[in-house]
Protein backbone atom coordinates (compact mmCIF):
# COMPACT_ATOMS: atom_id res chain seq x y z
CA UNK A 1 0.00 0.00 0.00
CA UNK A 2 2.50 2.25 0.73
CA UNK A 3 4.44 2.14 -2.89
CA UNK A 4 1.34 2.73 -4.43
CA UNK A 5 1.09 5.85 -2.09
CA UNK A 6 4.04 7.08 -2.84
CA UNK A 7 3.50 6.24 -6.73
CA UNK A 8 0.52 8.71 -6.92
CA UNK A 9 2.05 11.38 -4.68
CA UNK A 10 4.79 11.30 -6.74
CA UNK A 11 2.77 12.04 -9.45
CA UNK A 12 1.25 15.09 -7.87
CA UNK A 13 4.62 16.39 -7.03
CA UNK A 14 4.94 16.16 -10.80
CA UNK A 15 2.07 18.33 -11.01
CA UNK A 16 2.38 20.91 -8.86
CA UNK A 17 6.11 21.52 -9.92
CA UNK A 18 4.85 21.52 -13.27
CA UNK A 19 1.80 23.88 -12.44
CA UNK A 20 4.36 25.98 -10.64
CA UNK A 21 6.47 26.16 -13.28
CA UNK A 22 3.94 27.67 -15.95
CA UNK A 23 3.30 29.91 -12.92
CA UNK A 24 0.29 29.06 -11.77
CA UNK A 25 -0.57 29.65 -7.93
CA UNK A 26 -1.00 25.78 -6.76
CA UNK A 27 -2.30 24.71 -3.24
CA UNK A 28 -2.10 20.87 -2.81
CA UNK A 29 -0.52 17.52 -4.02
CA UNK A 30 1.90 17.60 -0.57
CA UNK A 31 -0.11 15.72 1.88
CA UNK A 32 -2.88 14.35 -0.42
CA UNK A 33 -2.88 13.37 -4.81
CA UNK A 34 -5.22 16.44 -5.36
CA UNK A 35 -3.58 19.50 -6.79
CA UNK A 36 -5.20 22.83 -7.23
CA UNK A 37 -4.65 25.64 -9.71
CA UNK A 38 -5.56 28.89 -9.27
CA UNK A 39 -7.27 30.27 -13.02
CA UNK A 40 -5.31 32.85 -14.37
CA UNK A 41 -6.61 36.05 -15.19
CA UNK A 42 -10.57 36.53 -15.80
CA UNK A 43 -10.92 33.23 -16.68
CA UNK A 44 -13.08 31.11 -14.87
CA UNK A 45 -12.99 27.32 -14.20
CA UNK A 46 -15.20 26.11 -16.46
CA UNK A 47 -13.51 28.37 -19.18
CA UNK A 48 -10.13 26.96 -18.29
CA UNK A 49 -11.19 23.23 -18.33
CA UNK A 50 -12.73 23.95 -21.95
CA UNK A 51 -9.50 25.69 -22.69
CA UNK A 52 -7.51 22.47 -21.04
CA UNK A 53 -9.64 19.78 -23.01
CA UNK A 54 -10.33 21.46 -26.20
CA UNK A 55 -6.15 22.76 -26.65
CA UNK A 56 -4.66 19.99 -24.71
CA UNK A 57 -6.87 16.79 -24.50
CA UNK A 58 -6.32 16.84 -20.81
CA UNK A 59 -9.12 16.93 -18.23
CA UNK A 60 -9.19 18.28 -14.53
CA UNK A 61 -11.90 19.16 -12.80
CA UNK A 62 -13.31 22.75 -12.72
CA UNK A 63 -13.60 24.32 -9.00
CA UNK A 64 -16.96 25.34 -9.27
CA UNK A 65 -18.04 21.89 -8.83
CA UNK A 66 -16.98 22.44 -4.89
CA UNK A 67 -19.37 24.94 -4.65
CA UNK A 68 -18.98 28.40 -4.50
CA UNK A 69 -15.89 28.98 -2.66
CA UNK A 70 -14.11 26.24 -5.80
CA UNK A 71 -14.78 28.85 -8.08
CA UNK A 72 -11.30 30.49 -9.62
CA UNK A 73 -9.88 27.22 -9.15
CA UNK A 74 -9.04 23.70 -11.35
CA UNK A 75 -8.39 20.41 -9.54
CA UNK A 76 -5.55 17.89 -10.88
CA UNK A 77 -5.84 14.61 -9.57
CA UNK A 78 -2.76 12.58 -9.31
CA UNK A 79 -4.09 8.71 -9.94
CA UNK A 80 -3.11 8.28 -13.44
CA UNK A 81 -0.03 6.63 -15.09
CA UNK A 82 3.39 8.16 -14.67
CA UNK A 83 4.01 8.45 -18.04
CA UNK A 84 0.00 10.23 -18.56
CA UNK A 85 0.80 12.58 -16.18
CA UNK A 86 4.18 14.01 -17.75
CA UNK A 87 2.55 13.91 -21.14
CA UNK A 88 -0.66 16.00 -19.79
CA UNK A 89 1.60 18.49 -18.31
CA UNK A 90 3.58 18.63 -21.51
CA UNK A 91 0.91 19.48 -23.22
CA UNK A 92 -0.69 22.26 -20.95
CA UNK A 93 2.69 23.61 -21.53
CA UNK A 94 1.88 24.92 -24.99
CA UNK A 95 -1.29 26.33 -23.97
CA UNK A 96 -1.62 30.51 -23.97
CA UNK A 97 -3.42 31.72 -21.15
Amino acid sequence: IKDVIDYYMKNAGIIREQLLRFGFKVYGGVNAPYVWAKTEKNIDSWQLFDKFLSEANVVATPGSGFGPSGEGFIRFSAFALRENVIEAMDRIKNIQL
